[in-house]
């Protein structure tokens, strides 16, 4: 897997994102990836994650969901972190709300890649003391430190 480093990026990392549907949480996410990437279209983005969750969930438990998807108009893999203000349903195994969600995209035509991404990602998360790092986290820049810097 790429480093997460090369994956994510201070842009792309938010604290505190409100929203408690998945819809509300994926508009805000596209707002941010845009803001980042105007060659992204917030639209597509929303209707893709969307799309994919109706697949089955992304969430994996411990209050984590990992929603993705790929893209056309991705030119490379790319993430997004946020830590929501109130845990969301994303029925998840564990029956848990979501509060921190890792959100992956990759160009169209990477399959294999996505996957590798999405299982180094998935074994991240499943850390109990990294989860606890980063909800002890208090701005955007404390999130993104955390989860790049995290070695555990």
């Amino acid at each position: 897997m790429e480093a997460l480093g090369e994956l994510l990026s201070p842009a792309r990392t938010r604290w505190d994102v409100p929203g408690t549907s998945k819809k509300a949480i994926f508009e805000e996410v596209a707002a941010l990836v845009a803001a980042d990437h105007p060659d992204l279209d917030p639209g597509d983005l929303i209707g893709k994650l969307l799309a994919r969750e109706k697949l089955g969930s992304t969430g994996l438990g411990g209050g984590i969901a990992i929603p993705h998807c790929r893209l056309a108009s991705c030119g490379e893999p790319l993430g997004a972190l946020v830590s929501l203000r109130e845990p969301a349903d994303f029925d998840a195994p564990d029956d848990a709300p979501v509060d921190l969600l890792f959100v992956l995209l990759v160009p169209e035509e990477a399959h294999q890649e996505h996957l590798d991404i999405l299982a180094a990602i998935a074994r991240l998360f499943s850390q109990p003391a990294l989860r606890s790092a980063l909800r002890a986290c208090d701005s955007d820049r404390a999130l993104y430190d955390t989860v790049v810097g995290w070695e555990g």
